[in-house]
């Protein structure tokens, strides 16, 4: 029996809106540019609006993010990225991992460092292949499972794994070439 129109609008509010950050990220990072990210998760969530009935329970965060993943695929093939990443991504300093004991004004010096090093590391991660960075960005900073990445990505977990490991050693030579020309 479909839902009342306020009962499919509470639930998918309750359930699928609390993703929305995660849902950004991802398409900040698969876009590298903040105006087409905005886009992607609004076709997105308007996409999950209007296929939340055959939304059976389970995962929303991992069922949302397929739908963003496919949405910014669609998107990337419609509208190629410009040739050099979206730099403000790059200026924005990564966050202290909450409950981290990361002290942000303690030492200003320690800080600038910090912030530095968080403009190189964005900056390669946004240099990375798009099927390196998706796994990179779905793992690390999303903290989802390698089955949950499986899914939304639509690959065996075994090529996530051998993604997720050749973007890290790709974003590790990164992170060594740039240390080294510094």
């Amino acid at each position: 029996m479909p839902l009342s129109t306020a009962s499919r609008n509470s639930r998918f509010s309750a359930e699928v809106l609390p993703h929305g950050g995660a849902a950004y990220n991802l398409a900040r990072w698969l876009s590298r540019n903040e105006t087409d990210a905005r886009d992607i998760v609004q076709e997105s969530l308007a996409r999950a609006l209007q296929y939340f009935e055959g939304f059976r329970g389970g995962d929303a965060r991992s069922w949302l993010l397929r739908i963003v993943r496919n949405t910014a695929s669609t998107w990337l093939v419609s509208r190629p990225p410009a040739a050099h990443p979206d730099q403000s991504e790059a200026d924005e300093p990564l966050e202290p991992a909450p409950g981290s004991g990361a002290m942000r004004d303690a030492d200003p010096l320690g800080a600038l460092i910090s912030q530095d090093q968080a403009r190189v590391l964005r900056q390669a991660i946004a240099q990375l292949p798009l099927e390196y960075r998706e796994v990179l960005v779905l793992r690390e900073f999303e903290d989802l499972a390698y089955r949950q990445i499986a899914a939304i990505v639509g690959c065996p977990i075994g090529t996530v794994m051998s993604r997720l490991a050749r973007a890290r050693d790709e974003l590790g030579a990164r992170m060594r070439a740039e240390a080294q020309s510094s």
